[in-house]
């Protein structure tokens, strides 16, 4: 009889280590498997034919604001033209990804000025901005950054660099006082977007 109870107990300890051993297994192969889920951050080479069909030939500035636009190269050289010297793309850890000699440009606080953000009163303040590219990249701005802080004073609209236009999309998005500038730098520009916080 203790014999009997002794294989019963083997083979009931032996059933449970294997049910662990398969929920173990499992359990890594659904953890695989949610990890090859997860699609790696990685920007692809496009090719010239692809970034061709990325331009656009406008923006379109829309949201809470009173005049929309469509702006083009042509309308943004008749608005208040800036120029700026020696400016150096920087990814992370300030790695120079570019360097431009000069280029030509708009401020964003202009642009916001002339379509006219729907604001109550003075203290109505509580906007966010968001330029959005062909390829759906953006880049947020807060109302205070644009209009009540130094950013505003270094956010362009680009739409030519070293005296020739722009090649990734006709107008680019830039803040050229960020630590890294990448992160900000929306080549494709397509839209300038203004929304209310509630």
């Amino acid at each position: 009889m203790k014999t009997k109870n002794y294989i019963l107990i083997l083979f009931i300890a032996f059933c449970c280590s294997m049910c662990n051993s398969s929920k173990k297994d499992k359990e890594e192969t659904v953890s695989t498997e949610k990890k090859s889920e997860n699609p790696k951050h990685e920007h692809p080479t496009l090719t010239s034919e692809d970034s061709l069909k990325l331009v656009n030939h406008a923006i379109e500035v829309k949201g809470e604001v009173e005049k929309q636009l469509q702006l083009t190269v042509d309308s943004l050289k008749k608005m208040k033209v800036v120029t700026i010297e020696n400016l150096k793309i920087t990814g992370k850890g300030g790695v120079i990804k570019r360097e431009v000699k000069a280029c030509k440009a708009v401020l964003l606080r202009d642009i916001l000025d002339k379509a006219k953000i729907k604001q109550t009163d003075h203290k109505d303040r509580n906007f966010y901005i968001v330029e959005r590219a062909s390829d759906n990249y953006k880049a947020t701005f807060s109302w205070a950054e644009i209009f009540n802080n130094p950013t505003g004073d270094n956010v362009y609209i680009i739409f030519e660099e070293n005296g020739k236009p722009v090649k990734n999309g006709e107008m680019i998005g830039l803040c050229k006082n960020d630590i890294a500038t990448g992160p900000r730098h929306v080549y494709w520009l397509k839209s300038i977007e203004v929304y209310k916080i509630k």
